[in-house]
């Protein structure tokens, strides 16, 4: 069985080039659709791509019914198998029209890639998602040694999560010009920062409490007097690994330059979670605790809206809608509560009314 197809290569090519330039994808974007090319071409045996036929998409769909997680062992997950298939439907309707494919596929032939709606309904619900309460955080923080350079980075690191809701990328590449510890900011610049979609903002330290600014304040002093770094030295430097007494590799200090990932930074609150007795919450988690906390803490909608903007979220309804659901013990708190004796006031139309207006005159153009 062919193990490599040169024309498709070559195709393949000009297709991420395209997603690239024209579409403006990222690169984590077009490794998704290569993989889902590279698993239609391992499943077909590399045939040439100017082969396509219907049945070929049909009899894709079946194996990946039948395929199962590497990781996991389990079935593929309906989100899997849909974006897979999305991504080769929007491909060989791409290819369609391109020179010297034309007259071999029809657009219509992608349509068989499609997943019956009952399927697409589950690979997109909502689900109820785990993340950490404040205290459990501020648990944590109390509980990471601090006996090392590599320590205190790394109490610092979950500490400037909390405070600031950074993506895990942006938080592999802030620098120390970055935090002005004086207004309590941090510049989220896509010009050195690692940014969802290379957005610029700038977000003010959230009032989280607890000791996670002092944890940071003093991480930035000990990189400055103690570390003599500059403005442009990382904010959180890489691991220098080096030779134990016994010969063995470990940490002995901190590098001058940054992560080139974010697998070092989930690792480190994995570790850190685990060490304090509790379920690993990763980086991104914390944005939905910070949402929480806004629900809690913001009794207008100009504040709500401040509070959105903190997360780099340009509109309100990207903060209710991707972080927003009431969590499940709250949702049953709720619930209760409307059951207990004292009767919920009724609904006045005309504040409802006021506090819609609000939103559309804070959100600019008319989104809630």
């Amino acid at each position: 069985m062919a193990k490599h197809n040169g024309a498709n290569a070559r195709i393949k090519r000009e297709y991420f080039a395209y997603l690239k330039e024209a579409q403006r994808r990222d690169e984590a974007s077009i490794d998704a659709v290569a993989k889902a090319l590279s698993r239609f071409e391992e499943s077909n045996g590399h045939k040439d791509f100017k082969s396509f036929h219907r049945e070929q998409a049909v009899a894709f769909k079946r194996k990946l019914d039948e395929a199962v997680a590497v990781r996991t062992g389990k079935p593929l997950s309906r989100a899997t198998v849909h974006g897979t298939l999305s991504a080769l439907r929007t491909f060989f309707v791409w290819l369609a029209g391109q020179p010297g494919y034309k007259s071999r596929l029809r657009y219509s032939d992608a349509d068989y890639f499609n997943l019956p709606e009952k399927d697409v309904r589950i690979a997109k619900a909502t689900r109820v998602k785990a993340f950490p309460s404040l205290e459990q955080i501020h648990y944590v923080l109390s509980t990471m040694p601090t006996n090392s350079a590599v320590e205190l980075r790394n109490r610092a690191l979950i500490a400037f999560a909390i405070l600031t809701g950074a993506r895990d990328g942006a938080l592999a590449s802030f620098k120390l010009k970055h935090v002005d510890l004086v207004e309590g900011r941090v510049d989220q610049d896509a010009r050195d920062v690692r940014t969802k979609a290379s957005k610029t903002f700038s977000t003010w330290f959230f009032p989280v409490g607890g000791e996670a600014f002092a944890i940071m304040s003093d991480w930035c002093d000990f990189l400055r007097t103690k570390s003599l770094w500059g403005d442009d030295d990382p904010l959180f430097p890489a691991t220098q690994i080096g030779l134990g007494d016994g010969g063995a590799f470990r940490p002995v200090g901190l590098r001058r330059d940054g992560w080139h990932s974010a697998g070092p930074i989930r690792d480190i609150f994995r570790n850190a979670f685990e060490a304090a007795g509790l379920p690993y919450f990763n980086p991104h988690s914390f944005r939905d605790t910070l949402v929480q906390l806004g629900e809690q803490r913001c009794s207008t909608p100009e504040q709500f809206k401040a509070w959105s903007q903190n997360l780099g979220h340009e509109r309100v309804m990207t903060t209710l809608t991707s972080y927003g659901n009431v969590a499940a013990h709250r949702q049953a708190a709720l619930i209760r509560a409307l059951g207990e004796a004292n009767p919920v006031p009724a609904v006045d139309p005309a504040l409802v009314a006021r506090v819609m207006a609000a939103m559309k005159h804070v959100d600019g153009n008319g989104a809630a």
